[in-house]
């Protein structure tokens, strides 16, 4: 069956017209080689910072996570926000994940539409407190609020009920996401043409496959069919691996920690080339007999990039929710 999000599609005029952004396949080549004998067992779930109990309240909880899955980058020159849990600390996406799982082990019932809904900014900047302050806190209060009203309006507060109308589908439950829940319609005009990424909804689904392990409210068999997830880190590893090439201007304006706007052609362009650079290194490992899904490798790359490499440039920098 094709892929019906309408992401591969969407994305590929962008990649076959862009001006900023070229995939090496000759280097995707060489590093499935290196990599059908050594790639990890990976995962996107961590149960050291993320909070489950196993019922329909974990994915009330996957559904909050990823209403606040967006921009965790400082400003040139600023210090990252962290986060202290157990005595480590977090910084980024782990740090949100700490955050989250500290405030609801101490009473808080954050997973409740009732309670997401009324959040106020106030209650959530003492929940992510630690070292500096996160990002956009403005809008992470509204997109929480949003994910709680929509639960109660048409879910009755049960994100398990949006989860089960998808019927096991990775791709409907998507589509779910991104119609009811407008804050998960990571969508972009390129050359007057719309582009979808669906970025949050997408992991949405991938980390309700970790948090259920793969079963009843995990369970999606066409999870193959969603796509990497387009963010700024996994472009950033590509990019530094030599699978994805900027131009001139391109690297200069990241070099110099530039900030670009949503929907800014530059923009699109790496998001694109770095959902279809994942998906070819998808094709090449399956013709190497090594079967490796898309999401399985942004989760392998995101790994790969919590360790700066060598000759690594600075990630793009555009302040928005989607990613």
């Amino acid at each position: 069956m094709s892929e019906t999000l309408g992401v591969l599609e969407s994305t590929a005029p962008v990649v076959e017209q862009a001006e900023h952004v070229q995939i090496n396949n000759a280097r995707i080549k060489e590093l499935c080689l290196q990599w059908k004998t050594s790639f990890p067992s990976v995962s996107g779930w961590n149960d050291r910072v993320h909070w489950s109990d196993g019922s329909p309240n974990t994915a009330n909880f996957v559904l909050l996570l990823d209403a606040l899955n967006f921009c965790f980058w400082p400003d040139p020159g600023q210090p990252k926000w962290k986060v202290s849990y157990e005595g480590v600390l977090h910084d980024g996406y782990m740090a949100l994940a700490a955050s989250l799982k500290r405030a609801i082990e101490v009473g808080d019932r954050l997973y409740e539409a009732e309670r997401m809904a009324s959040v106020t900014k106030s209650e959530l900047e003492e929940i992510f407190r630690g070292e500096q302050r996160i990002p956009m806190l403005a809008e992470r209060v509204e997109n929480v609020r949003e994910a709680g009203r929509v639960l109660l309006e048409r879910y009755d507060g049960s994100f398990a009920q949006a989860i089960e109308s998808a019927q096991g589908s990775a791709v409907k439950l998507t589509r779910i996401l991104v119609d009811h829940f407008p804050s998960f319609k990571d969508e972009a005009l390129y050359k007057g043409a719309v582009v979808k990424f669906y970025k949050r909804a997408q992991i949405t689904v991938t980390d309700l496959i970790g948090s259920f392990g793969g079963e009843g409210l995990g369970f999606f068999p066409d999870a193959h069919r969603l796509t990497a997830f387009a963010d700024y880190k996994i472009p950033q590893v590509l990019e530094a691996l030599g699978v994805l090439v900027y131009s001139d201007e391109l690297a200069r304006t990241l070099e110099r920690y530039e900030l670009i706007p949503p929907q800014d052609p530059r923009e699109v362009e790496i998001r694109a080339g770095m959902v279809w650079a994942v998906e070819r290194i998808s094709q090449q490992m399956r013709e190497l007999g090594r079967e490796t899904l898309p999401y399985e490798l942004d989760w392998f790359l995101w790994r790969l990039g919590q360790s700066p490499s060598l000759g690594e440039k600075p990630y793009h920098r555009t302040r928005t929710i989607y990613y």
